[in-house]
């Protein structure tokens, strides 16, 4: 028997990773901001009792106060983001839909 926790959907994704380019902050049609940027993510992890250097460029989009926020940070700096990923309709690339970031 299963426990609902076991049948859980999830859909988290948390990185730390610096801002390496920001676009210009658009807005919905329903009027709320938004922001996509370019995040860049450098770190090492043991995989099959190797270490690599793992690197990574993300697309990233916020919406509303958090998108509001992250257009005020400087490109360079580094947070950790938290959200879920989610890919366009139409297409099969992932984004990463940034939900809150802090400091790193």
């Amino acid at each position: 028997m299963t426990t609902p926790a076991e049948n859980a959907v999830v859909n988290q994704f948390v990185l730390t990773a610096k801002i390496v380019e920001s676009n210009t902050m658009r807005y919905t049609p329903s009027g709320v901001p938004a922001l996509n940027c370019l995040l860049e993510h450098a770190s090492e992890a043991v995989e099959a009792s190797q270490t690599r250097q793992v690197k990574a460029l993300l697309k990233s989009v916020s919406f509303g106060s958090v998108a509001e926020r992250l257009a005020q940070q400087e490109i360079g700096s580094s947070w950790l983001f938290k959200g879920f990923l989610a890919s366009p309709r139409g297409t099969k690339q992932l984004v990463f839909h940034v939900q809150e970031f802090t400091q790193s």
